[in-house]
């Protein structure tokens, strides 16, 4: 329960018309957070105080969108950036213009929002901001080699961002999905006996030298959810810079 005496926070979510951001709009909305919930096109996410249109890869709008939120709804206490786009290819077919785009949305798209919120931020002396990544950031995976190195540059960035931002109270961190049964993965081309795309990632493939999920099921969006949900939280108030992976096991990390 929330504490009706309690101003509720604001929380500003970046690609909130995906399977993700919108559970964890709806996660943060149930637990008291004033959501305000974007993306390219202004989503409609269940249970946001807002949702309006941002452009993570337009420098000046991401400035413009962040400074009317505030204007508006008040300080951003948490951000949480989902926003990202896939473009399956392997290296020898991947294209420049397929590169950059990748690149400009999953990474430099997050360097937008943690320089425009984390400044805020850090005068405030305040604030949690949650990177969602992919676990292919850090266990190199084939097919889809743009998107990969995306994400383990948008992981080490949220890192380092961490780090200078640790002296004024703001925390950053990062939750790594694995496999998670969203449009995304849907649309991932499935070659081989194993037609849908979440029995393929359950199964793994040795040609593709990809493990098994040891946990037997694809994630929900409500358990990426839940994992940045506990991050953005007074609960995880001495937590920063680390990497949460939330992949049924896929990883194998230690």
């Amino acid at each position: 329960m929330t504490d009706p005496e309690k101003p509720a926070r604001i929380a500003l979510v970046t690609g909130a018309g995906g399977g993700i951001g919108r559970a964890v709009v709806a996660t943060l909305a149930a637990r008291g957070h004033a959501v305000v919930a974007s993306d390219v096109d202004a989503p409609d996410a269940p249970g946001a105080a807002a949702n309006v249109a941002l452009d993570v890869t337009d420098t000046a709008g991401v400035e413009r969108v962040v400074d009317d939120v505030e204007t508006t709804h008040g300080p951003i206490d948490v951000l949480v950036c989902t926003a990202g786009i896939i473009r399956p290819a392997r290296l020898l077919d991947t294209t420049d213009d397929d590169w950059a785009a990748v690149l400009d949305v999953n990474t430099t798209g997050v360097l937008r929002m943690l320089r425009a919120v984390g400044r805020r931020m850090a005068g405030r002396r305040h604030g949690s901001i949650v990177v969602v990544a992919s676990n292919a950031g850090s266990v190199p995976r084939t097919g889809i080699v743009g998107y990969a190195t995306s994400k383990a540059a948008a992981i080490h960035l949220t890192r380092c961002a961490g780090l200078e931002l640790a002296e004024f109270g703001v925390r950053a961190n990062v939750v790594s999905p694995g496999s998670t049964d969203t449009t995304m993965l849907r649309a991932l081309p499935v070659a081989g006996a194993v037609d849908d795309a979440a029995e393929k990632a359950i199964a793994g493939s040795l040609p593709d030298h990809r493990v098994g999920i040891p946990l037997r099921r694809v994630a929900d969006p409500a358990d990426i959810a839940e994992a940045v949900a506990y991050l953005a939280s007074d609960a995880a108030r001495h937590v920063t810079m680390q990497e949460l992976y939330v992949d049924g096991g896929a990883s194998l990390q230690t």
